[in-house]
């Protein structure tokens, strides 16, 4: 394991969440200046800023992840580990026309990494360095209520797997599949409150497990065992996968119920 110490770092979703969690933790590696990036700097500003550079950034924008890297470039005189965690999900019924809506979420969900990826590589220019992603459980099955965000993280599962078999050697690629996690990502979703799907992680345990991962340089972290048995055991016994889904359906049900009250 290769601690991850005296790295210069962008984290996008860094205000909140597994975002903030994994920004605590390699503050506590020595020597790491981290460019924390997000919509709102509220809680990021709170850090020592001789190691914690707030930006306020949209990253659903190719021109402002232009501007991110040159503003990194320049406050940390070099870039050592890109992490795309920035992201959302909205908790709803897909019965409506709204093309917008679908291109808001896929922009900053899946083409904002991508893009990422390839600022950075050509940024590298042969030089070795980390990028890392923020996936999703629902990235290999999908849940109801959170089609457009399943859609969106089954995007970066097909990405991260395919760009493996041909990205440069001078790169790698570790990508985060966390189930529910017990956050504000969540209340943001609906403005009704619903049940998020089982099981459910505190930000703080995703994080430790993930920039474990890093320093291990793993390709994929999982950080909740029982959803990598769970993977195994649907594909042998589909009725089970059929049950939880029955049971998840449930939950939106009961949400409909409460939205049209």
């Amino acid at each position: 394991m290769t601690p991850i110490e005296n790295k210069h770092i962008v984290l996008t979703g860094a205000n909140s969440g597994i975002g903030l969690e994994v920004l605590k933790l390699l503050l506590e590696r020595k020597g790491n200046i981290i460019f924390a990036v997000d919509l709102h700097i509220d809680a990021i500003s709170s850090f020592d800023p001789s190691r914690v550079i707030p930006y306020i950034c949209d990253v659903s924008k190719p021109q402002n992840i232009d501007k991110l890297f040159e503003d990194a470039v320049s406050a940390m005189g070099s870039i050592d580990i890109f992490y795309a965690n920035a992201g959302f999900a909205y908790y709803e019924e897909l019965n409506y026309t709204d093309w917008a809506r679908i291109e808001n979420i896929f922009e900053t969900n899946t083409i904002s990494p991508i893009y990422s990826y390839q600022k950075f590589v050509e940024y590298l220019d042969g030089r070795e360095g980390m990028f890392a992603i923020t996936g999703s459980a629902m990235g290999f099955m999908g849940m109801p209520g959170f089609t457009l965000y399943s859609a969106s993280k089954f995007a970066i599962t097909g990405f991260q797997e395919s760009i493996r078999l041909e990205k440069p050697d001078n790169i790698h690629l570790v990508t985060l599949f966390p189930v529910s996690t017990d956050t504000g990502f969540f209340k943001t979703a609906s403005n009704v409150e619903f049940k998020k799907p089982y099981p459910v992680q505190s930000p703080d345990i995703v994080a430790k497990k993930m920039v474990k991962g890093m320093e291990k340089q793993k390709k994929k972290v999982m950080p909740c065992t029982m959803f990598r048995f769970a993977l195994v055991l649907f594909r042998i016994l589909p009725f089970v996968r059929t049950m939880y889904w029955n049971h998840e359906k449930k939950k939106f049900e009961d949400y409909k119920s409460k939205r049209d009250r």
